[in-house]
């Protein structure tokens, strides 16, 4: 046996004997999923809808299936880089073009559960990973960067948390941002409705995390939960989106390989 099947062999092990778990770390996609709203000026991605196709019955007698229509973004989702008007000229920025391998990879989890509780507006910045890599050493190039919050345990009004002057929920920085493309990192992840702040609307550039990570050919990962289940390193993320045609994004199924 070569060393790569042994590889494999002892992760196979790990889990039948349950050293190594799969954590799930997708929220359940329904039309109780809260989407994210955008001025009124713009178009709306839809809620998550379904009507029935047969359901053992005239229809169908022998199966049960729907018909079902929900925006790409909506629930837990994979961004591509064509999602932001940064990414829309690079090669392979489509959900369909992504090269398989770069939807597996390692995972690094930065806990901001204290400061998001303080302060719902909270930013993550260099300053703040700088220290968290002091603990836990650099993050490593094509490596999932993952903001844990807890916001994905809030009740909806909270996990969306509109204002007047529109959401507040945390978020990074564009220093962050910057800071995490320099580190050569596959993407970003948030527990929260979209990958940025709330009120990242304000900030320049707008909507760091999509302008700057799908700028430079990174992904995002958004309503993740259950990170508080994941060590800060040393798991393995599988985030493999629906393989669409010119796909911008798509609902996902994120899972986390980690040891026990």
């Amino acid at each position: 046996m070569s060393s790569s099947q042994q590889a494999i062999a002892q992760v196979l092990n790990g889990m039948a004997s349950g050293s190594i778990k799969v954590v799930d770390l997708t929220k359940p996609l329904s039309e109780d999923t809260p989407v994210i709203a955008l001025p009124p000026e713009f178009a709306q991605s839809p809620g998550f809808s379904r009507e029935v196709i047969s359901k053992y019955d005239e229809r169908g007698p022998g199966w049960f299936w729907h018909t079902i229509h929900v925006g790409e973004h909506t629930g837990t989702h994979f961004d591509a880089p064509a999602h932001w008007v940064t990414g829309k000229d690079l090669p392979d920025n489509t959900l369909a073009a992504i090269p398989a391998a770069k939807l597996i990879g390692p995972v690094c989890v930065i806990d901001a559960t204290r400061e998001a509780a303080a302060d719902a507006d909270f930013l993550l910045t260099p300053e703040f990973i700088e220290n968290w890599e002091r603990t836990h050493g650099r993050i490593p190039a094509d490596s999932w960067v993952l903001m844990r919050t807890d916001w994905s345990k809030l009740p909806v009004d909270a996990f969306l948390n509109m204002q007047a002057d529109g959401s507040h929920c945390p978020g990074p920085s564009p220093k962050c941002i910057e800071f995490l493309v320099g580190r050569d990192v596959l993407g970003f992840g948030a527990e929260t409705v979209g990958t940025d702040a709330g009120q990242a609307h304000l900030f320049d550039p707008m909507f760091p995390c999509h302008h700057l990570m799908h700028q430079a050919g990174k992904f995002g990962l958004a309503s993740l939960c259950n990170l508080d289940q994941l060590p800060a390193t040393g798991a393995m993320l599988i985030a493999a989106p629906m393989k669409i045609v010119n796909g911008s994004g798509s609902p996902v199924r994120v899972l986390a390989v980690v040891p026990a």
